[in-house]
């Protein structure tokens, strides 16, 4: 057996998830990742406009197969991956545990919500249509139909404090609906963001459909913000003079704004995740269709 006192030990080096693949940003710049403590994690990639816009590019590429699918199938891959996450279960709570100050315990039961959270999602996939669709009782010959679609391409704000749970309850469901995602993680805590990414890659996800960028949300949010090929917004992580921005910014092309809740950004994660951050990404397309005769009788169906 080999002496493995004077091994060297091996770092992780974390990078960006942006259409399926794993950059350093272009601009080569890095920052220092601290835990609670100050002591030093690992070394982030501090994103710039150029990865955003690349971000942004990847996810209006994947929007066409991602929202054409059907929702049984998103459903399986939402499964999927709560199931590898699952089988890194100690990895992402050694992550999170150092990320958010947390006890082993504790960092195991966010972990173990994070996981949960995957598979409500997982389950609403082919629901949320009978939820928010169906058949209006119009006067007249009319077939007059509702269905809900996704908005398209949606950049997230993740929370800044929760670093895992709170980032799987705003990215799950934004791409449960079919839409695709670009988020901006948590400014202090990117590491578990980062690592969710090489779940995503092993998941059946197809490239594209989430991106993550770690770095200063100020400096990455305002581009997508004012992005026209960008489609909605998330500020649950963004502090009130920056979600003010970013407000501002995406009056430009009428994006959807889901504004912070109270709950959010430095709230709690853990309670029912209700259905409300799938209907905010949402649009309600209805159809009229003239109903027809059959036979001589003039009966109408």
């Amino acid at each position: 057996m080999s002496d493995t006192t004077n091994r060297l030990s091996v770092f992780k080096t974390y990078k960006l998830y942006v259409g399926g693949k794993f950059p350093r940003s272009e601009s080569g710049r890095v920052y220092e990742v601290q835990d609670h403590k100050g002591k030093w994690l690992a070394n982030a990639p501090l994103s710039s406009r150029k990865d955003a816009r690349d971000a942004v590019v990847a996810a209006r590429k994947a929007f066409g197969g991602w929202s054409g699918a059907t929702a049984y199938n998103r459903g399986q891959i939402l499964y999927r991956i709560a199931e590898m996450l699952e089988g890194r279960r100690s990895q992402f709570v050694h992550e999170v545990a150092h990320a958010e100050g947390l006890s082993k315990s504790q960092a195991a039961e966010v972990v173990e919500a994070a996981i949960d959270r995957w598979v409500w999602y997982a389950g609403w996939t082919d629901k949320i249509a009978q939820v928010m669709g169906g058949a209006n009782p119009v006067a007249g010959p009319f077939f007059n139909l509702s269905t809900p679609e996704p908005t398209g391409v949606v950049a997230i704000v993740a929370p800044r404090e929760s670093s895992f749970l709170g980032l799987v309850s705003v990215v799950a469901p934004v791409i449960a609906t079919g839409n695709t995602a670009v988020v901006v993680a948590s400014e202090k805590a990117p590491l578990p963001a980062l690592s969710l990414g090489e779940v995503l890659a092993t998941s059946d996800l197809p490239g594209g459909v989430v991106n993550v960028l770690s770095g200063k949300a100020a400096e990455i949010a305002g581009p997508l913000a004012a992005h026209q090929d960008v489609n909605a917004l998330d500020l649950t992580g963004a502090d009130a003079e920056l979600a003010r921005e970013l407000e501002i910014a995406a009056a430009d092309n009428l994006k959807r704004v889901l504004r912070p809740q109270a709950v959010d950004g430095e709230g709690d994660f853990t309670g029912d995740p209700g259905t409300h951050r799938m209907t905010a990404f949402l649009e309600t397309k209805t159809v009229w269709h003239p109903t027809g005769s059959l036979g001589a009788s003039g009966s109408s169906y």
